[in-house]
């Protein structure tokens, strides 16, 4: 037991009083789309009616009175976390949406915290070297759903579902694309199958019996995050028609996959970080719009962290896009250049290096022609960039992206 965060997570309840008996708290977890199923839930619970707030890494979100989260961490300190669930109940909020990290947990801040749901998204390779290995990063997972014995909700086509399975709960709602997974839940009133998923112009299409949803979002996987939102609303006595026109009008989710430029050729940022995520991005934008050409702009995070992604985002990054530059990316204490180097070494021949990302950027623009579309990974909505030394300094590649097309367009 580690009793220094243990006992900041009790101090937290204490002096703010243990709000979290007064609202019901949904906690989403897993390696992908944590954010935007806090969005959906929320989207949900508010088409219902009832008064909602989410804090996710990307935003706090208090019945309807946004602040960004700018404290470059999914799952904030136990004093925030407690004083946001306050506020919360002094708002009128019925529901609260936290998104829960891996690293969160095993720093207690999910303790003192009457969560009543529990949410997996899905389960991929992350913080390896953070947890030593990944058995233990699952295991941290499975903290959130041994402590929560009311609902859980489940994703049944993921390859580790049996371990989350296996936790006791009052009720499993399970969810999946696949009609042989969906077996693992015997009671039809408990899972959701999506069918007949398609791509338009405007997302991805899915129907669940004979209720068809359009999501205004790109990229396939977006389908996981609706069904999990979906479950939520589901087990909170919604029906089908609520759920549908709560997700439709989440129209995007800031820094992932989101259009920030769209004029002879569109630029896209978005958040992956992890070679899934990576790959899921790469997939939807060929199949979204399907371009001429794809240019990628992407790095890797440092600091020691999760090393051995880099050459594996280099190979992913050769596979699918047609010109690559790498830059720089949160280097923390690491040489920038050298974690660069790292992921060109499986990256092609015709890779560009550029460490400055503004100047990365600017080139990804230069080069682009019409019907092509520039991507941009690594960052998505967040406010700094961390250098070595502690240092942060501002940054958001979706203003960088825009002022850089600005400064162009200017010249011609």
């Amino acid at each position: 037991m580690d009793w220094y965060h243990f006992s900041l997570a009790f101090l937290g309840a204490l002096i703010y009083q243990s709000p979290s008996k007064k609202l019901k708290v949904i906690g989403v977890t897993g390696t992908k789309g944590k954010s935007t199923t806090v969005e959906m839930i929320a989207g949900i619970l508010k088409e219902d009616g009832s008064k909602v707030a989410s804090l996710s890494s990307i935003k706090f979100n208090l019945n309807g009175k946004e602040k960004k989260n700018i404290l470059r961490m999914t799952m904030p300190g136990r004093f925030k976390i407690q004083q946001f669930l306050r506020q919360a109940v002094n708002e009128g909020c019925k529901y609260l949406v936290l998104e829960v990290s891996s690293q969160g947990i095993e720093q207690h801040r999910h303790r003192f915290i009457d969560f009543e749901i529990a949410v997996i998204t899905n389960l991929a390779p992350e913080h390896i070297e953070a947890h030593g290995g990944f058995e233990n990063y699952k295991r941290a997972k499975g903290k959130l759903f041994q402590a929560v014995k009311g609902i859980h909700i489940l994703n049944l086509d993921d390859k580790n579902i049996e371990y989350f399975l296996k936790f006791p709960a009052e009720k499993k709602y399970g969810y999946s694309l696949r009609t042989s997974n969906s077996q693992l839940i015997q009671d039809p009133k408990y899972k959701i199958l999506a069918t007949n998923q398609k791509i338009n112009e405007k997302g991805v299409v899915f129907n669940i019996n004979n209720t068809e949803f359009q999501l205004n979002l790109l990229g396939a996987f977006n389908i996981y995050n609706a069904l999990a939102s979906i479950c939520v609303g589901l087990s909170q006595g919604i029906d089908l028609e609520t759920c549908k026109k709560g997700l439709e009008k989440v129209k995007g989710v800031p820094g992932r996959m989101e259009t920030v430029i769209s004029e002879d050729f569109k630029v896209i940022v978005d958040y992956a970080v992890t070679p899934d995520s990576l790959e899921n991005a790469y997939l939807a934008v060929k199949e979204n719009f399907n371009p001429k050409e794809m240019i990628c702009v992407l790095g890797a995070c440092g600091g020691g962290r999760d090393k051995w992604k880099r050459p594996i985002l280099g190979e992913i990054a050769k596979n699918h896009c047609n010109r690559i530059i790498l830059t720089n990316e949160d280097p923390y204490d690491e040489d920038p250049m050298e974690i660069i180097n790292q992921i060109a070494r499986s990256a092609g021949s015709g890779v560009k290096k550029i460490l400055d990302r503004r100047e990365a950027i600017k080139e990804s623009l230069k080069i682009a022609n019409t019907g092509d579309v520039v991507i941009i990974t690594g960052k998505g909505s967040e406010s700094c960039m961390c250098m070595a030394g502690g240092k942060k300094i501002p940054w958001d590649d979706r203003d960088v992206a825009r002022e850089e097309f600005q400064k162009l367009n200017t010249k011609n």
